[in-house]
């Protein structure tokens, strides 16, 4: 650990402690006998693989920013967020991590351009503003994909994922006693009644403040914020090709390509790592 960059130390830390972390949680739930904790702890410990995978498999170099939000992210996401309920604790826990969700996804976008220019046979020269431009609609179809498994979840899981919301003012055709297609408006709505079956009982529930909206708001600001995000990078991006490459920002979250020198040491140290393992056996 002493040879390592203090940048590379850090991130090796808080890689270890998040593991950790999660791994206490996993026991936790495990003790508490909540299998649907103890899938996401696993779940979350994968995906805690992904920057090693896209480094060892892929050839592909995380800047240790994008690598540290990534871990932060899906900690936040997975442990804090659904597991310790912070989605429901904070109000805007879920459209934070979507903002950050729209500016990552826009740099894997601008980063996918920029590998396939380096790459001889598919040499590409393309303005600043397609790269920003295919940038914000990979974030935006990435965040239209998540809202999609979202709603499959609803629906077939009978999960809620796409959280309700209260509303008080509703507007809908369905109320005009005409039948015609004129939206009738119903405002300052008190409470609601719902009748229907709770594991086989008849049950009556009434919503004081409102209605609940099933999900509709929740989609419509989650994909806001993403467009916000990607928006941001994609802007951030621009600027970047058009001074041609100056700037910190962008360079630390874009992930690129190996040089043939960083391909050697990373097969060096896999070489490394089996003999280590070969002995201890």
């Amino acid at each position: 650990m002493e040879k390592l960059p203090k940048g590379v130390k850090r991130r090796v830390t808080l890689y270890i402690v998040l593991r950790l972390l999660v791994i206490v949680v996993l026991i936790l739930q495990i003790h508490q006998r909540n299998y649907n904790n103890v899938f996401t702890c696993i779940l979350t410990l994968v995906l805690f693989m992904i920057p090693a995978i896209a480094d060892r498999k892929l050839n592909i170099k995380l800047p240790t920013a994008l690598e540290v939000v990534i871990l932060l992210f899906i900690f936040a996401a997975e442990i804090l967020g659904e597991i310790q309920g912070f989605y429901l604790a904070f109000k805007y826990w879920d459209l934070m991590l979507h903002t950050i969700n729209g500016f990552l996804m826009a740099a894997i976008g601008f980063a996918m351009i920029d590998i396939l220019n380096q790459n001889p046979r598919i040499h590409i020269n393309l303005s600043p503003a397609f790269v920003a431009f295919v940038a914000f609609c990979f974030s935006m179809t990435i965040g239209v994909v998540w809202e999609f498994f979202e709603f499959g979840m609803d629906t077939y899981a009978r999960t809620d994922m796409q959280k309700d919301t209260l509303c008080q003012t509703v507007s809908s055709v369905d109320f005009n006693p005409a039948g015609v297609n004129v939206p009738v408006v119903v405002s300052d709505i008190q409470e609601t009644v719902i009748h229907g079956t709770i594991k086989g009982e008849q049950t009556e529930l009434v919503i004081e403040g409102g209605y609940l909206d099933t999900g509709l708001r929740d989609t419509m600001e989650d994909m806001l914020v993403n467009l916000i995000g990607a928006v941001v990078f994609s802007g951030l991006g621009f600027f970047y090709i058009k001074n041609r490459g100056k700037g910190r920002i962008v360079p630390s979250f874009i992930p690129r390509l190996k040089t043939k020198a960083e391909i050697a040491e990373t097969e060096k140290e896999l070489e490394e790592l089996r003999q280590k393992r070969g002995k201890t056996e």
